[in-house]
């Protein structure tokens, strides 16, 4: 009598998780938490069921869930491709998902890079709207100082190409075996991200303008604040992969995790591209420059 038991299939059926679960728990209570801060920022109570969630506990909770989740959930996910369940078709698969993923947070800047063009474009219409908001007719807005393009925004800019560079000398270098290279290009896209993130950091501080005081301000901290963040992500994203390729995870054949990181971090390089010259460039041009 055959053995019913025998796999004779490239797919990977898994085993009970409970990270679905913990994640949508966990997700549900970072956004009640998050609403729940805010509101707590702006004085206000924020009742439900008869209680005051307003603070920051919620929120905290929420992303802990949150973090374990997702370190749970990948650990198995690198179980699995040890284990060899990781076939030609589920690698291919696990490909089309990252391309999804990827694309939705194409979509997602797309959003910010709307509401942008939308008040550069037609900064008239943007005052009507805005009834308090003065653009004189101009973008950026009148008696407004910019950042200067030449100056962070060039710096950061060389970084990320540079750091896009180091990263596809690891992945050859992965695919060639040679783990030195790996080790030592993660390394240096690493250090980049890192820099990235501290010349941004400074920017802000140093910015003439905030967040809540125009229009501009509030679309340009949008779009290069969350890109700064899918920065921040992708830089531990890569740092865990170094880890990963210390502990001699990764081979030629067999590197998704490796792949996977290196395609959200180019993402993350052509998005600020377009941050450079859109926003930064194309959108100063006649403006008075903020000296510091």
């Amino acid at each position: 009598m055959a053995d019913t038991s025998t796999k004779n299939h490239d797919y990977h059926i898994v085993d009970p998780s409970p990270w679905p679960l913990t994640a949508s728990i966990g997700a549900l209570i970072l956004a009640i938490g998050g609403v729940a801060w805010m509101q707590d920022l702006k004085g206000n109570a924020f009742t439900l069921f008869g209680v005051n969630l307003a603070g920051p506990w919620m929120f905290i909770l929420g992303l802990v869930i949150v973090l374990y989740t997702m370190y749970g959930w990948w650990a198995d996910t690198v179980k699995e491709a040890h284990a060899g369940h990781h076939t030609k078709v589920v690698g291919l698969h696990l490909r089309y998902g990252m391309i999804m993923f990827i694309a939705s947070e194409v979509m997602f800047f797309v959003a910010w890079f709307w509401a942008f063009f939308d008040a550069s474009l037609f900064p008239g219409e943007a005052q009507q709207v805005l009834r308090n908001e003065y653009t004189g007719g101009q973008w950026p807005p009148k008696g407004l100082e910019v950042l200067d393009p030449l100056h962070l925004p060039l710096y950061n800019t060389v970084i990320l190409l540079l750091s896009g560079t180091t990263v596809t000398w690891a992945h050859h270098a992965l695919i060639h075996g040679d783990r030195k290279g790996l080790v030592w290009g993660l390394t240096l896209t690493v250090v980049l991200g890192f820099i990235f993130s501290c010349v941004q950091v400074y920017e802000y501080a140093v910015a003439p303008f905030n967040f809540s005081g125009s229009l501009y301000g509030a679309t340009f901290f949008m779009a290069t604040g969350f890109h700064g963040f899918h920065v921040f992500v992708g830089t531990v994203f890569l740092l865990v992969c170094l880890f990963r390729a210390l502990a001699g995870h990764f081979t030629p054949k067999q590197h998704f995790g490796f792949e996977a990181a290196a395609w959200y971090w180019h993402f993350v390089d052509v998005v600020w591209l377009f941050l450079f010259f859109c926003i930064y460039v194309w959108a100063s041009w006649g403006a008075p420059i903020y000296h510091h």
